[in-house]
């Protein structure tokens, strides 16, 4: 899934004397704190557990089928509940089904529902949720970004990518999922998905109040009408300000739910919530500022906790503007960056330089994906010199036009800009202008095609290379570099229909070496989530592809 936000922001003095310039910019005005904020101390007379976090950005959506960013699915995650869920140690296990099986040949799956599973409204789930659910985000009105999701479902893509409204009611029901009775959901897929029960678990495939989402289309867009199925429930919204999740008495599990309430604020400047950490006024914080981390790891403090992460940080070059259409170009942007400068005097928080797409954590047929594929290029500055003196000369230029680099609203990712900035100026003679704008609007300026360099960030939706390298397949929903290779596309194909593990990972490690041979985009690092968290606040757990998990966690004061 996108990723809004990480942790990284002031820029160390060391480092700006590093790259011989000083780097400035506005602060970002605080917002005030609202009045019915409530301290700790104020939680506890009231003997309610509250938990209170920064989302920062207020959610694109908080629809299961239209949602596509971490600022989505953090709240989502908590709200709603798929067909399976996962462990703390990453297990998958059941949600709201209580069992299921899969055909010998791994096509048809069949979940056994909960007989206990209800809405937050008091409907109960059923199968017809989930066929509901699911072809409402393949519908082609829909227009959802996450629809890609489900072309693991057999017929799910030819509904999908149909454009004659005329066929759609047929496409709809040839689509791989249908509700047998209440409790009984028949899955059939394309072809064997080594991966899918893990999606299962994934916010595209939660469940949708089939009667609900009926009688009101925008039931998703405000608190009084929201309705979830999972251990927690939205009962406020403020927009653009603070949400308020309560626990779900409906839940089946309620009883292994400790906290009351979560609040979400949403603030921007990660500065401010560390002072509201500081002041007990937020109780866990994600990101954290940068120059905060190394005081934290230097002196041990118990409430760091700097999590792995399935993810990647990498900037969009638009191939298809002019000369970012250039692989020469592109490969000497890549090539003059100091990827261990950035994480070592910048980000800090024990992110690894990528010199591929695919992070640490991932199993290949045999031992660790990224492990096996190493670094797939390296940086040479003489060598980008001559790159980019080739390229330009190719396209008819005789120097490198200025440009602008676009990056959603935050100090972080401001720091990093301008460091690669800096790099890009002094090693390649380069003048680049930063732009930041809202996250959503970032995201508009992308599938629009409106941008030169934007900054990116990919967390896994499931444990497997595909959760990467099918991003930049010819046309794909989140293809945002506007890059296309026929031999990378057959590669990703190979891999999503083959049944021998050893063919499967290496079509995807030559798909990698394609990608990084054309470099469409530049990858930067491999993420962690280095967040903290009060003392007293007990039952946390950090999956390598999600946030921090707050769903058992227990305030003990």
């Amino acid at each position: 899934m996108r990723m809004s936000r990480f942790a990284l922001l002031s820029f160390v003095t060391a480092f700006m004397l590093l790259l011989s310039g000083c780097f400035s910019g506005q602060t970002e005005t605080a917002p005030d704190s609202s009045e019915d904020k409530k301290s700790g101390e104020e939680q506890k007379s009231d003997g309610k557990k509250v938990l209170n976090l920064n989302n920062q950005e207020e959610p694109g959506s908080l629809h299961p089928g239209t949602a596509q960013g971490t600022h989505d699915s953090w709240v989502l995650e908590h709200a709603f509940e798929g067909l399976t869920k996962k462990t703390p140690e990453g297990e998958i296990v059941p949600g709201m089904a209580k069992d299921w099986e899969v055909s010998d040949d791994g096509i048809t799956w069949t979940f056994n529902l909960r007989d206990d599973v209800k809405w937050s409204n008091g409907d109960p789930v059923t199968a017809h949720d989930f066929e509901y659910a699911w072809k409402y985000a393949l519908n082609p009105e829909t227009a959802s970004d996450y629809a890609h999701q489900l072309y693991y479902l057999a017929g799910g893509e030819a509904y999908n990518s149909s454009e004659n409204k005329d066929e759609y009611a047929a496409l709809e029901e040839k689509v791989g999922v249908k509700a047998l009775d209440d409790h009984t959901l028949e899955v059939k897929l394309a072809q064997p998905t080594p991966y899918f029960l893990d999606l299962t678990s994934f916010y595209t495939y939660y469940p949708v109040n089939k009667k609900v989402q009926e009688e009101n289309p925008d039931w998703a867009l405000e608190a009084e009408t929201y309705v979830s199925n999972g251990a927690f429930k939205l009962t406020e919204w403020k927009h653009k300000d603070s949400m308020k999740l309560e626990k779900n008495e409906n839940y089946y599990d309620k009883d292994k739910i400790n906290l009351d309430e979560v609040n979400f604020v949403m603030i921007e400047n990660a500065d401010t919530a560390w002072q509201m950490y500081q002041s007990d006024e937020l109780d866990l914080i994600y990101p954290l500022p940068q120059d905060v981390i190394p005081e934290l790891k230097s002196k041990g403090d118990p409430e760091l906790d700097i999590a792995p992460d399935l993810s990647l940080y990498y900037y969009n070059l638009n191939n298809d503007v002019k000369p970012f259409n250039n692989v020469k170009v592109r490969k000497a942007l890549s090539m003059a960056i100091d990827r261990k400068a950035l994480v070592e005097h910048v980000a800090q928080g024990g992110q690894k330089p990528a010199y591929g797409i695919i992070p640490p954590g991932i199993p290949d047929a045999e031992g660790d994906f990224q492990e096996n594929s190493g670094d797939l290029f390296k940086e040479d500055v003489e060598e980008a010199k001559k790159l980019l003196k080739e390229g330009l000369a190719e396209e008819g230029m005789d120097q490198m036009p200025e440009f602008t680099f676009t990056y959603n609203t935050d100090e972080g990712h401001k720091k990093i800009g301008e460091a690669v900035q800096e790099m890009w100026r002094k090693n390649l003679d380069i003048n680049v202008t930063l732009e930041n704008v809202e996250f959503q609007v970032k995201l508009d300026r992308e599938k629009a095609g409106d941008y030169e360099i934007s900054r990116g960030g990919w967390q896994g939706d499931y444990v497997d290379p595909m959760t990467f390298a099918d991003l930049w397949v010819t046309d794909g929903s989140f293809n945002d570099a506007n890059w296309s290779n026929k031999e990378y596309d057959n590669n990703i194909k190979l891999a999503k229909t083959s049944m021998d593990p050893k063919e499967r990972m290496d079509a995807l490690h030559k798909a990698e070496e394609i990608l990084i041979d054309e470099m469409p985009i530049i990858p930067l690092y491999f993420y962690t989530k280095p967040h903290t968290v009060k003392s007293y606040v007990k039952g946390v757990y950090t999956p390598i592809n999600r946030y921090p998990q707050f769903i058992y966690a227990d305030i003990e004061k």
